[in-house]
């Protein structure tokens, strides 16, 4: 079962979230964060890409850079452009996107919920260098600067509670720039909704990681090193627990997470198309943009054509919860099968696209001449993530996608 705390979080000012806020570290570059940050010295940019404070060409791994991490959190302390709550608490956190909105809980879960127990359940493998990173990252400034991003199978109880606080007036209440989605945030500070909202979590029997599985690693990974680390070790410590937003997986939304490839493997559109009706069925909709309407169907661009392909009956073994993705169908009997593409995460020739990015991104990235093929899938819901992660399964690269994604600095977490 699940064990939550609500905690003291380090918050700008109302009047300045907007200048402090940002988008997550690991969904732009480090030019990108340049840019957006701009002449703003509160931006958050500033301690979690804090190598946009060198020259340009500086290595985001360079030590010089965590270091400058560590001067600009003491800094934006010192300025009260993150000020600590005096009382421990719990954060309500709605994004908005397209007219729904999801209500998420910002809390600090126990480290050995992910090291030992079994109650932060994964769905995708780590990387070591990225865990490294993130793990310096956290060390050098004592505090998880950003939440990972969790999911839990729906609570009447928590519902109920969240919408009594949504009918209120929020903390923050702003549009973010870049993606237009709306972002508020209200402070838990009843007792009484404290107790109900830790009581109702030690009877959750799992969180899942929808994103930020190197966040996660990491956070839970330095607080069990604080923890092995103190000779007066008691089990209280703010280090025992990490930063999370924790969402019911009714409201998540997952988008389609697309694949472009630069050429195709020798063979010419017609050849590819011939290959493919092998274990396809095969439509075209001429400059149509056409999406897949149900699991086991993709759609193809190619040539300046989009394509409906339809996979042939009897081909998916639904009862395998990994081979039943239509990430792994299209990896097995495209990508390696014709296109000789079997490494996901190293493979130059393939490129990923998030589904916010539209089918506009993909006919781009085709008719520039950059790639030569685009292929697009239907998403995988929560379900299935929840499933594998529940088997003890790994699910394939690049195969989720989702959004919004959390805005980082509304709630940041000390770890003493």
């Amino acid at each position: 079962m699940a064990t939550i705390k609500p905690f003291r979080g380090l918050r700008p000012p109302r009047e300045l979230v907007e200048q402090v806020e940002s988008r997550p570290y690991d969904v732009l570059e480090s030019e990108e964060a340049r840019v957006e940050a701009g002449d703003n010295e509160k931006s958050l940019y500033h301690i979690i890409k804090p190598e946009i404070d060198f020259p340009v060409g500086t290595s985001e791994y360079d030590p010089r850079v965590y270091e400058q991490a560590t001067k600009n959190f003491e800094k934006f302390q010192q300025q009260g452009w993150l000020k600590q709550d005096a009382e421990d608490m719990y954060y309500i956190y709605a994004q908005t996107m397209n007219g729904k909105t999801q209500y998420g809980l910002v809390v600090a879960v126990l480290v050995e919920d992910y090291t030992k127990n079994g109650v932060i359940k994964k769905h995708e493998l780590t990387r070591r260098d990225k865990e490294e990173d993130r793990m310096k990252h956290v060390r050098a400034t004592n505090a998880n600067m950003e939440p990972v991003f969790f999911a839990y199978k729906d609570n009447e109880v928590i519902d109920a509670l969240v919408a009594r606080y949504a009918k209120t007036e929020p903390e923050y209440d702003f549009i973010a720039p870049i993606d237009g989605f709306r972002h508020q945030l209200w402070l838990v500070k009843d007792k009484k909704d404290i107790e109900t909202i830790t009581n109702t979590f030690s009877h959750i029997p799992y969180l899942y990681i929808a994103d930020g599985h190197h966040r996660s690693a990491a956070a839970a990974l330095v607080g069990a090193e604080k923890a092995s680390q103190n000779p007066n070790h008691q089990g209280g410590e703010e280090y025992n627990y990490f930063m999370a937003v924790c969402f019911p997986a009714s409201q998540l939304t997952i988008l389609d997470y697309n694949r472009v490839v630069k050429d195709l493997n020798g063979r010419t559109p017609q050849e590819f198309l011939a290959a493919l009706g092998e274990n396809f069925d095969i439509e075209c909709f001429g400059k149509e943009r056409i999406h897949p309407k149900r699991k086991h169907q993709f759609s193809l661009y190619v040539d300046g054509y989009w394509y409906l392909l339809t996979l042939h009956d009897g081909l998916a073994n639904d009862a395998d919860p990994i081979g039943g993705l239509d990430v792994s169908i299209s990896s097995d009997l495209i990508l390696d099968k014709l296109l000789n593409i079997t490494d996901l995460r190293g493979d130059k020739r393939i490129d990923f696209v998030g589904g916010l990015r539209g089918y506009e991104e993909l006919e781009r990235r085709v008719d520039s001449g950059e790639m030569k093929m685009a292929l697009a899938l239907y998403p995988v819901s929560m379900q299935e993530i929840m499933d594998i992660a529940d088997n003890g399964q790994i699910m394939p690269p690049k195969a989720t996608w989702f959004e919004p994604k959390l805005r980082s600095g509304l709630v940041v977490h000390k770890l003493s």
